[in-house]
């Protein structure tokens, strides 16, 4: 293997320039196996972000893996001009998970390659334009889907993304309404709750401000609107039950589609669902899906009703060389069997719940733990200066908090526009006797005073 100065020169010389590795010293990856991975130096590390929340059934599973040996030994690759049997056994296989009348599948490489699509499939079919995503938002860095896209960090001062409004994200811990009895989860955030039974004043104020969005910044028919179930990359944000549907509700009402950014939220995640959607009570016209979708191969899919499928096909004669590849399609396959054999819906819902409750403890033993959400195994803990301000950790402080767990053996994720949640996004498989331990070392070694 190469030697680790030669690899950052290499980084340094060949590579982007944009500073995207994790830690001071960034990892030198050699191998996986399962929840674990190990550096090209032999140490080990739990692994609590997944390939940022990719990685579903575990890292080299060895179902998924004699899958994707059989299929490379038979056919690599055929564009989507000739039919193979993968293809169209995936298909079957994702519909059937899916409600009417979400039946008809595009598929394509990424999540950013998926939101393009639905994009388009939304403007194509309602003929508007405008497209309305909430603040705090991350939905791909195409050019396209950068303007859906609402963390600071991923804004530039180039045009992009033209047609897209961002809405206020209905944030029941950072923004002016939320009490404790908002979210679906089974850790609420510590501010009180004055709703009456049956009754959720934020749901209510945030419907609002939604529809202050309706009728000030946008035309008066609209193309869709984008809604990742949970936000992922701005920090696990759950809105107040009830809103997503009410939402839906008026965008329909001015001739949009409605699209739910399933890439994070998928395939079991949530634990009480396959898709996140299912969670809020809605049925959105567009579903995009990828991360967990291939275990971490680039693959990626849009599903949709056939009405709007047929509106695409008589503007545009779609096509995708790599989408639908025989590969990616078997490995798909084989990720399906694993998440319904191994049961790892219900090991989400049962894993998840058990962090999420240890963590809450965390949160009330500590001023810088703000708050910690989530729903199965996506989670998100909120660090802060202190409880009464709840400004945002300085980053250097949460930098050191992320250096010690990868210390301790520990890789977890961050999030939020100013890098002050922690993720701990595990894969979506049982955590063997020797990861419970870890895990629990983690859990009982205080954050840094």
């Amino acid at each position: 293997t190469l030697e680790y100065n030669h690899v950052l020169e290499i980084h340094k010389r060949h590579l982007s320039p944009v500073v995207t590795a994790y830690f001071q010293k960034p990892l030198l990856l050699h191998q996986g196996h399962m929840e674990w991975l190990f550096d090209v130096e032999g140490n080990r590390y739990l692994d609590f972000f997944s390939g940022i929340v990719t990685v579903s059934v575990g890292h080299c599973h060895p179902k998924v893996n004699a899958v994707a040996k059989k299929q490379l030994g038979r056919l690599w690759h055929t564009s989507s001009i000739f039919f193979h049997p993968p293809m169209h056994e995936y298909a079957e296989k994702l519909s059937a998970l899916l409600p009417e009348p979400l039946k008809v599948i595009f598929l394509t490489n990424s999540g950013s390659e998926a939101n393009d699509l639905a994009m388009l499939m939304a403007r194509a079919h309602s003929n508007n334009t405008d497209i309305i995503s909430f603040r705090g938002a991350y939905h791909g860095c195409s050019p396209y889907t950068l303007g859906l896209t609402n963390v600071g960090v991923f804004k530039m001062e180039l045009p992009s993304g033209m047609g897209c409004q961002a809405t206020m994200c209905p944030d029941v811990f950072r923004g002016p309404w939320g009490g404790s009895h908002c979210r679906d989860s089974p850790v609420q955030t510590i501010r009180k709750c004055s709703c009456a039974p049956d009754c959720c004043q934020a749901k209510d104020q945030y419907i609002e401000q939604f529809k202050d969005t309706l009728n000030t910044s946008v035309a008066k028919s609209v193309a869709g609107f984008f809604a990742e179930p949970i936000q992922g990359v701005n920090g696990v944000v759950q809105y107040p039950k009830g809103f997503l549907k009410e939402a839906f509700e008026l965008v329909r009402e001015r001739g949009g589609v409605c699209i739910a950014d399933e890439v994070q939220t998928g395939f079991g995640r949530l634990g009480s669902h396959f898709w996140g959607f299912q969670t809020h009570d809605v049925l959105p016209d567009i579903v995009t899906m990828a991360k967990g979708i291939g275990n971490g191969f680039p693959m990626a899919a849009v599903v949709t009703t056939p009405e709007i499928a047929k509106s695409l096909a008589k503007r545009l004669n779609h096509f995708n060389t790599f989408g639908g590849n025989p590969l990616a399609c078997a490995i798909g396959s084989a990720v399906l069997e694993v998440i319904k054999e191994d049961r790892l819906q219900e090991n989400s819902q049962e894993v998840g719940t058990y962090m999420l409750l240890k963590f809450a403890k965390l949160r009330d033993e500590f001023e810088i733990v703000g708050d910690v959400r989530g729903k199965g195994l996506l989670i998100g803990i909120e660090m802060v200066k202190d409880k009464m301000s709840c400004h945002p950790l300085p980053r250097e402080e949460v930098n050191q908090i992320h250096e010690d767990c990868k210390h301790m053996g520990l890789l977890i994720g961050r999030g939020g526009n100013f890098s002050q949640i922690l993720l701990p996004c595990t894969s979506q498989r049982k955590l063997k006797l020797a990861s419970k331990i870890s895990l629990e070392t983690c859990l009982l070694s205080p954050p840094l005073p």
